[in-house]
Order: C-alpha cells, then sequence, then structure tokens
C-alpha cells in the first residue's frame, strides 16, 4: 500500500469511527421506572436503549435479566440511578422517594413523569406519553389502536355477563388475615373491567379484612396473584375463616401473574379477558376467548 493509499485509508477510518461515536452520543440511555413503562418501551422497540429498569419491570423477562436493576420504584436511591450516566428517566406517578427523583433532575438529567391512572383511558394516556418521551409517534398510535381495539372487544363480551361474580381480590395473607383490594384499588379496576362485583366494595384502598368482614363480605370467588408482597400464593382455603365463604364450597380460585393483572400497560384488554373468562364460565364460548396482540 502506498503512504498516499495508507493516508486515505486511515482518513476513511477515522471519518467512519467519528461518524459512529456521534451516532451512539444521540442514542439516549434510558432509566425505565415501572412495570408498563418498560413494557410500552419494549412493544415501541425502544428496549436497546434502556440501561436501567425497576423491579417490578418483569415483563418481557429480559429486562431484569439484560438490564440493571435498580430497586424497587417506590424505594429508590439516586446514586443507583445516576451511576447508569441516564440521559432519559421515565417514571411511573408514585416512584420514589421524591427526594431521589429531585436529586435525578437536578444533576440534570431529563424525568419524564407518566400517569399511573388504572382504567382503560390511563393505559392509553400512558402510552402516548412513553412514545413522545422517546419521539416514537408513529408507533405509539399503532400501539394505541391496538390497545384501544382490545378493549372495545372485552366491553362487547363484558356486556354478555349475566350476573356479576361477587369476588374478592387478596393481595397477600398476613398471619391468617387477607389484605384486600377495596375501592379506588388497582385491583378494583381490574375486576371492574372483567365485569365482577368487588366484594371489598365497603373499603376505601388495601386493608386488611377481619374473620367477621370476611363472612360478611361472602365472596364467590378469590381472585390473587402468583407472588404477591408476601412471596408465593398461598391457598385461602386452607385457613379456618374462609371456610364459611361461598368460593370455599367450589374452591373458586383464580391465581394470575402480577403485573398482568394489576400492571395496566398493553396486555390489560387481554388480562381483563382472562380473568372474566375465569370468573364466569357460563360466559358464551366466543366470549370466553382471548385475543393475543
Amino acid at each position: 500500500m502506498t503512504n498516499l493509499s495508507r493516508r486515505r485509508f486511515l482518513l476513511s477510518s477515522a471519518l467512519v469511527l467519528a461518524s459512529s461515536s456521534v451516532g451512539a452520543a444521540k442514542l439516549p440511555r434510558i432509566v425505565s421506572i415501572g412495570g408498563a413503562v418498560t413494557e410500552i418501551l419494549y412493544r415501541l422497540g425502544h428496549d436497546g436503549e434502556i440501561v436501567g429498569v425497576d423491579t417490578t419491570s418483569q415483563y418481557p423477562a429480559d429486562a431484569l435479566r439484560t438490564k440493571a436493576n435498580v430497586g424497587y420504584v417506590r424505594a429508590l436511591g439516586a446514586e443507583g440511578i445516576l451511576s447508569l450516566n441516564p440521559s432519559l428517566v421515565i417514571a411511573i406517578d408514585g416512584a420514589g422517594p421524591p427526594d431521589a427523583i429531585r436529586l435525578v433532575e437536578q444533576a440534570g438529567v431529563i424525568v419524564v413523569r407518566v400517569p399511573d391512572t388504572p382504567s382503560a383511558a390511563g393505559i392509553i394516556r400512558r402510552i402516548r406519553e412513553v412514545a413522545k418521551a422517546v419521539e416514537a409517534g408513529d408507533r405509539g398510535e399503532a400501539l394505541v389502536e391496538e390497545v384501544e381495539g382490545g378493549f372495545a372487544r372485552l366491553a362487547g363480551n363484558r356486556a354478555q355477563v349475566q350476573r356479576p361474580v361477587r369476588t374478592l381480590f387478596i393481595l397477600s395473607l398476613q398471619n391468617g388475615r387477607p389484605m384486600v383490594g377495596g375501592r379506588g384499588t388497582t385491583a378494583d379496576a381490574m375486576l371492574a373491567l372483567a365485569g365482577a362485583e368487588n366484594a371489598a366494595s365497603s373499603l376505601e384502598g388495601w386493608k386488611p379484612l377481619s374473620d367477621e368482614g370476611l363472612i360478611a363480605a361472602a365472596p364467590e370467588a378469590i381472585v390473587m396473584m402468583e407472588h404477591g408482597p408476601g412471596g408465593k400464593a398461598q391457598d385461602p382455603f386452607a385457613l379456618p375463616a374462609f371456610a364459611a365463604t361461598p368460593a370455599a364450597a367450589g374452591r373458586r380460585l383464580v391465581v394470575m401473574d402480577g403485573l398482568y393483572l394489576l400492571g395496566f400497560g398493553p396486555r390489560t384488554p387481554q388480562a381483563a379477558q382472562e380473568l372474566m373468562a375465569a370468573l364466569h364460565p357460563d360466559l358464551p364460548a366466543a366470549a370466553r376467548q382471548i385475543a393475543r396482540p
């Protein structure tokens, strides 16, 4: 190779490397806080830009396997987030503590807060906010259309429920006493989507239920997460307090993945349809079918 050719080769290589470095510098480094946020980013095709996630980001499974773990959504540390050198943090409302998020912002990192309303409208807004943050408007609208279609099918199937099943959602069992989802909880919203009646509607928020309260609630079915705050779901019917409930007579227990059930992300129409089919086995076969995205 002549000296001139060598110089041209070196110059060409330098330009390619410089171009690659500039391109790489433009890619955001995202820390995703909230299972629904992470799921939306993956659906939008921006998972390659995620450098860190919180512990609720359990779907897809690759998220926690391949990304740095910055801790629980409501117990974050600013140091752990900043150590990943992020350019963007997308956090579900309620992420914190507030001081940790404030420190991240003071370090010059853009923080986008995403609404956490547990409803169909809330999910649509959440998708649009995340899509806007990563400049993925077209993909965001395509995902919105898919999710809206899922909710439309769900509404049609729910209209065929003849009698809503009186259902108790148990978050955990603590010393034999159930922690249940009352009004205003994600559990309450999910039961409504599934065409069920919340047996704990006399309560506000997540509350422990006494033996007397359990008997008075008279649930016909129990819903639990596979893994709750106390670990793997326990069999509630092994507890004496549940023996007097209508649910115990038929051992009607539905156990589902927690993020799928309460995450209120893009898969929520399918989760609500699956729960509705489990709680209302008398639905026509067509109304029990789950349309996967």
